[in-house]
């Protein structure tokens, strides 16, 4: 799927379409995030939007990620020269030239930096030269997008043409003035109204009539003619200065939306953000606003119809990949709601690795940890079918019996899926666990057993049996007689106790090699408990006294906590009673 996503993201930059690309790349990375190539491509995507500083972003990425990659100095390079800063330019790539000294885009890059980074200021163009240059600045993109008349152009690949030309060589302007289009625009960056010829207006080189000539316009007429036109300043400035205050009036409207959500009053809070939306479409925070309001009043479809948008609106208006992330966040949020099934939680999942992908926050990785764990537990209960556990369980006997333990564990652990909560599967899957020489894993399934049921005798023969064969004799014991306390007449735990005595006994006579003592003190000394109690300063100084002063020692063991300590110490191997 991210393959799928990479395609896109490259037919669409291939087609001038950087905005798609950016966006077909964040989907990408949101399925593989590890990708250099990716945040490479999406930084030259960023790149050609003019949005440096996210270039910059992606193109550091790129090279954490593959930090012996050329092409991620030549991403580096280009959005540092975009930012204007020439001598990091020329540091990235050198960097990347350094590792692919062939490479012509890197040779050619650190060209253009090294000429960039030597050239003195320059004063101010004039002319032609001078209006080609107000389509060089990052604001070019927004005041179209922002403005109505002109929005639809950033769609017209044509149109992309000549602007990219003219930012390229702002003296070619004068070629594309004939495009409506490109008039438009100038009268935006300029901020006045450009009077154009209408389309009936008779040419200049066409002769007026001869009566016309004749005729002798009135005083009046020659005064209108030779009167300057007028300024349209004022016009514009009432228009920003109703801009502002509608802008003005919408943050109102939204303070008080907040104000009434934090009453609870989320009917209030609704119409107040509706306004501020109705006043001012540009700021997507209205959007996400409402958004959570629904979320408390369990309207959960129609915060996601506004998130929806917020982000459709977000993109348009390029805005913060924070705003972006609040409202993928609150998306996934009211699907996660909706949710019934664990299949339903595969977009809210989703949803959620897209807004990390636009910005990293903790609340939006917790909820995807949140939702994560939900759908496991929900596909945990739609699994759930203690009939076909307890076949699988019997499946898994047979096996037992016929001592195909690796085929007997498959079916033990089928059985569990279908029924999680039967410690007896537990117990047979911990046998064939310690038949196949596997202690830890038998271990484990041993104390889940007693979890789910502390009196299920045949629980503690199993895990005493591991601790035994583990040589863990001490812990064996304590299995066996834990056990003996809810079934005390059962020969297997009576035995399990005798032979733990045994061993224990054999190695405070020295009975057993070096080797295998060594073998036993190290597996004890891996213990908590033993560990506490050999750093426990009241147990070292008795222990002193058992070595240097017998008398004080037997007054010791008069403490029952003490001697067990001390017992346990011995049944570990630590301590040797002669």
């Amino acid at each position: 799927m991210a393959d799928e996503a990479k395609a896109k993201g490259n037919a669409a930059f291939s087609a001038g379409r950087f905005d798609e690309a950016a966006r077909h790349f964040s989907d990408a990375i949101a399925l593989a995030p590890g990708n250099h190539v990716l945040y490479s491509n999406r930084s030259a995507a960023l790149a050609s939007l003019h949005r440096y500083s996210d270039a910059l972003a992606d193109a550091q990425k790129t090279i954490e990620l593959k930090p012996d990659w050329a092409k991620g100095y030549s991403r580096l390079g280009a959005a540092h020269l975009g930012l204007g800063d020439a001598a990091s330019a020329v540091a990235a790539y050198e960097k990347g030239l350094a590792l692919d000294p062939s490479n012509e885009g890197l040779k050619a890059g650190l060209e253009d930096a090294k000429k960039a980074a030597a050239a003195p200021p320059r004063r101010g163009p004039s002319g032609p030269d001078a209006i080609g240059q107000m389509f060089q600045g990052p604001e070019l993109w927004s005041k179209i997008a922002a403005d109505p008349t002109t929005r639809a152009y950033l769609d017209q690949p044509d149109f992309m043409q000549m602007l990219r030309e003219v930012q390229r060589n702002p003296s070619s302007l004068n070629m594309y003035l004939s495009d409506p289009r490109m008039m438009q625009v100038l009268s935006l960056m300029l901020n006045i109204k450009i009077q154009r010829p209408e389309a009936s207006e008779p040419s200049q080189s066409t002769p007026p009539p001869p009566q016309q000539q004749q005729q002798t316009p009135p005083p009046e007429t020659k005064a209108r003619e030779v009167e300057p036109e007028p300024e349209p300043e004022p016009m514009d400035l009432t228009e920003e200065k109703e801009r502002k205050e509608r802008k003005a009036a919408a943050q109102k409207e939204k303070e008080a939306g907040n104000a009434a959500y934090k009453k609870k009053d989320f009917e209030t809070a609704i119409q107040h953000y509706t306004k501020a939306l109705e006043l001012d479409d540009e700021d997507i925070s209205y959007l996400t606003n409402r958004a959570a309001v629904y979320i408390e009043m369990g309207k959960y479809d129609e915060c996601i119809k506004d998130c929806d948008k917020a982000v459709e609106r977000g993109r348009e208006l390029r805005a913060d990949f924070k705003m972006i992330s609040r409202a993928l966040t609150r998306k996934g949020t009211a699907l996660v709601k909706l949710a019934k099934t664990s299949k339903d939680f595969d977009i809210a999942i989703e949803t959620f690795q897209k807004a990390l992908t636009e910005h990293r926050n903790p609340d939006t990785l917790k909820k995807l940890n949140e939702a994560e764990k939900a759908k496991k537990e929900l596909e945990q209960q739609e699994y759930y079918d203690p009939k076909l556990a307890d076949e699988e369980r019997e499946k898994g006997n047979e096996f037992f019996k016929q001592q195909k333990y690796p085929e007997a564990i498959k079916h033990y652990t089928e059985a569990l899926r279908r029924n999680p909560k039967d410690p007896r599967v537990y117990s047979n899957r911990a046998a064939c666990y310690t038949k196949l020489g596997a202690m830890p894993e038998g271990l484990k399934d041993a104390e889940k057993c007693l979890e789910l049921d502390p009196t299920f005798t045949k629980g503690y023969t199993r895990k005493g049996a591991i601790q035994f064969f583990m040589k863990e004799y001490d812990k064996a014991m304590e299995t066996y007689q834990a056990g003996l306390k809810h079934d005390p007449n059962n020969q297997e735990l009576l035995d399990g106790v005798r032979r733990c005595i045994e061993q224990i006994n054999k190695a405070n006579r020295g009975e057993i090699s070096q080797d295998e003592l060594q073998e036993r003190q190290n597996k004890a000394m891996q213990d908590p408990e033993i560990q506490n109690i050999l750093t426990d300063p009241i147990m070292r100084q008795v222990l002193t006294d058992f070595q240097e002063n017998p008398r004080a020692a037997q007054e010791h063991l008069k403490n029952p906590g003490v001697m067990q300590k001390i017992q346990k110490l011995v049944s570990a191997g630590i301590v040797q009673m002669r």
